[in-house]
């Protein structure tokens, strides 16, 4: 018997940067390859580097986080190429709403998306947003099937400078989106929640933190002199050690890890068993 295929795109946004996104999104698709049973077939694409682009042949794209400004990148060679790409989906999935093509933005690329389609206004952070922090579900993320056995709030690996605040509701209504997750409520910081996710169509998803980060990565990143000095002059070293706790604990990001794209892929590979 011939094993069902899933074929997917990393579109790789970290410039050449060493991270760990990377190694989790792998293994993420691997993983999900071998507990399903299927040929889960990937190639990356270093978009920002080396301007590579897919076709239209992917099941699956996810593109990841990365560093930098998502404003100073507009009007790039690799930023039309990638909404080029974006556009094509797009147009593909209007035209074969039975075959549509899937796609996870994370972070960076949620960033550029929202700033390009003019969903919403990204900026920059009073201060960097790093760590494991709660997120908050919408009346609509209540409902998002992504987002199921998930707690209201749940918890999530933030790593940020940049975020997108003054969603544009009626555009990204207009577009067949709808803001799932908004940041921590902080009554004594007169600062606007910022949006942490959004589901921009039906077969396009995207998130301000990140999903794709398990345990094993982001203790790598909290112990590093960096990050622990950022952390502790921000938050307090009470802070910081609480969030050491928080990284093995069930119901926190392992929890996230397991559920959100997991599930996405679950998704994309259902519509295309149907196409078989």
């Amino acid at each position: 018997m011939i094993k069902p295929v899933l074929r997917a795109a990393i579109l790789d946004l970290y410039d050449g940067q060493a991270n760990q996104g990377m190694r989790c999104i792998k293994e993420m698709l691997e993983d999900f390859g071998e507990k399903q049973g299927i040929e889960l077939d990937y190639n990356v694409y270093d978009i920002r580097g080396k301007e590579e682009i897919p076709t239209l042949e992917y099941d699956v794209y996810i593109s990841t986080g990365g560093p930098g400004s998502p404003i100073d990148s507009e009007g790039t060679r690799w930023e039309a190429l990638y909404f080029s790409l974006m556009d094509n989906i797009r147009q593909h999935n209007y035209l074969y709403p039975e075959a549509k093509k899937y796609v996870f933005l994370i972070c960076h690329s949620f960033q550029i998306y929202a700033r390009h389609y003019k969903l919403g206004n990204v900026n920059k952070r009073v201060s960097t947003s790093f760590g494991v922090m709660p997120i908050h579900k919408t009346l609509a993320g209540t409902k998002e099937s992504l987002l199921n056995g998930l707690a209201d709030p749940f918890w999530a690996v933030d790593s940020r400078d940049w975020q997108v605040t003054q969603p544009d509701l009626k555009r990204i209504r207009k577009m067949g989106g709808e803001i799932l997750c908004i940041e921590k409520y902080r009554p004594h910081v007169k600062l606007e929640r910022c949006v942490m996710a959004m589901r921009f169509d039906d077969a396009i998803f995207g998130t301000q933190f990140h999903p794709e980060a398990d345990s094993a990565g982001m203790l790598f990143h909290m112990k590093t002199e960096d990050k622990k000095k950022q952390v502790i002059e921000q938050h307090g070293e009470e802070k910081y050690f609480s969030m050491l706790d928080h990284l093995d604990d069930p119901e926190k990001i392992v929890l996230t890890h397991q559920t959100i794209i997991p599930l996405f892929l679950q998704t994309a590979l259902q519509s295309t068993l149907q196409k078989i």
